[in-house]
């Protein structure tokens, strides 16, 4: 296949799942933005409170890839039922991994303070938690049907029924924070009671289609659901576990950030929480074209196609280092604009936010091109079920380089939170120049 087939290859199957990442990105961005026009506090405590929220969705989101990749490879070697069961113990694992991390955030108040959080903002966080945490299960579940419907190389579905929750998102905020038509103005309340709504009515549509679209319902996904099969369970537990320790690993260094940027000032975290928006969103692009690459490089290792699979790697690369150049120059050319998009202009505070997000927004253009390298050599090697050497090579360059130095930049060498956003920098280039080299070096493309 030349260079344009398999751009044309990927682009068909990830720019649905790009569209779909961002809808689900909208919905976090719908709700700065909003809260944002609330008040500067109740945004700052949301900033913490998703990425609490965030913090725990992503180990359990493991399983969710570990379905991508096994479902895919399944398929490349023609194995239906083996696709079905993985996709079915999936939802088992990602079930019960969501009601064992619920007390997690009932208690969320007091974590946030002994993490050095203000009692306030901490509260608040709170607040917000104890009603999105009713989200978590329906969250995982829906990442691990996009997961099976992707394998499937039917992506769609999932980006229109997104996009309708975003929809739907915008209405249900308007209404509950500010209290709209009748609505209990609830602040960040409100703001989670909607998310939640979403959550529960994505999931229950893309359950309804993989359970009976047409092309879907020989698979039987849901038929006997509560049946067993432990090897399926077991298999998808090995390989979801370490990508979630991995995902957990890159999410515990913006945690991280977030926390360290609250100990500097309230104002600096919600410029902080702004920027992070706007570099996650660029980030569903790459994510999206990484789990097109893990679906094409599973069902190309399934066939045990190795011209395919190196083939469709590279060009899996190059396109997704385009997009981060693209990136670089708007983050470069409008940083204030972005971030003025986030904020009620009339607010007192909202120059100072404005100023120093901009400065962010400089950093953040660097670390696109390190962003992009890492999750998509993470999403090939997801691919060839590569898991347990990319989870520590993660763990040690975001926990052991990247967050102390991002520390050490910020407050002993004193450049604030422009050096912990460099030290962000610092752990992503470890972990995208170390994984490149592992996946290009494997025995995956050897004959």
């Amino acid at each position: 296949m030349t260079f344009t087939g398999h751009s044309k290859a990927l682009l068909t199957l990830g720019l649905p799942i790009i569209g779909s990442n961002l809808a689900q990105m909208g919905l976090h961005v719908t709700d700065t933005i909003m809260l944002g026009w609330y008040g500067v506090p109740e945004l700052a405590s949301v900033v913490l409170g998703s990425s609490y929220f965030f913090f725990l969705f992503i180990l359990g989101s493991g399983f969710s890839y570990a379905v991508m990749g096994r479902v895919a490879a399944s398929l490349g070697a023609g194995d239906d039922t083996q696709a079905r069961r993985d996709a079915r113990m999936g939802l088992w694992l990602s079930i019960l991994y969501g009601a064992l991390v619920t007390p997690l955030m009932w208690n969320s108040g007091q974590i946030l303070i002994l993490l050095g959080q203000q009692p306030e903002l901490a509260a608040l966080a709170q607040e917000y938690l104890r009603i999105a945490m009713l989200g978590m299960v329906p969250a995982l579940i829906i990442a691990v049907l996009k997961g099976f419907l992707a394998a499937q190389e039917r992506t769609q579905v999932v980006m229109w029924v997104t996009w309708l929750g975003v929809g739907l998102n915008i209405v249900l905020n308007w209404m509950f924070i500010f209290g709209n038509l009748g609505a209990p103005e609830m602040g960040v309340r409100g703001a989670a009671l909607a998310s939640v709504a979403v959550q529960i009515a994505t999931a229950g549509l893309l359950m309804l289609y993989a359970a009976y679209a047409p092309a879907l319902r020989h698979v039987h996904l849901f038929q006997r659901f509560w049946r067993p099969d432990w090897p399926s369970f077991y298999s998808v537990a090995r390989m979801g576990i370490p990508i979630g320790l991995t995902s957990l690993s890159e999410a515990g260094l913006f945690q991280a950030s977030a926390l360290m940027m609250g100990w500097i000032g309230t104002r600096e975290l919600a410029a902080h929480g702004i920027a992070l928006e706007l570099a996650s969103l660029t980030f569903m692009v790459h994510m999206g074209l990484s789990n097109a690459a893990t679906v094409r490089a599973g069902r190309a290792s399934g066939a045990r196609d190795i011209v395919r699979l190196r083939d469709g790697a590279l060009v899996a690369q190059v396109l997704s280092l385009v997009f981060g150049l693209v990136t670089v120059v708007v983050f470069l050319a409008i940083p204030q604009q972005l971030i003025g998009l986030f904020l009620d202009r009339t607010n007192p505070e909202a120059p100072a936010i404005m100023a120093f997000g901009a400065r962010l927004m400089v950093v953040a253009a660097l670390f696109q091109l390190f962003d992009s390298t890492q999750v998509m050599v993470l999403g090939l090697l997801r691919g060839v079920h590569d898991t347990r050497v990319p989870m520590w090579v993660a763990t040690i360059s975001y926990w052991l380089i990247g967050i102390p130095s991002s520390y050490v930049l910020a407050f002993p060498l004193g450049y604030g939170g422009v050096g912990l956003w460099l030290g962000l920098v610092i752990g992503l280039a470890c972990v995208g120049l170390t994984l490149s080299v592992r996946f290009w070096r494997g025995p995956w493309l050897r004959a």
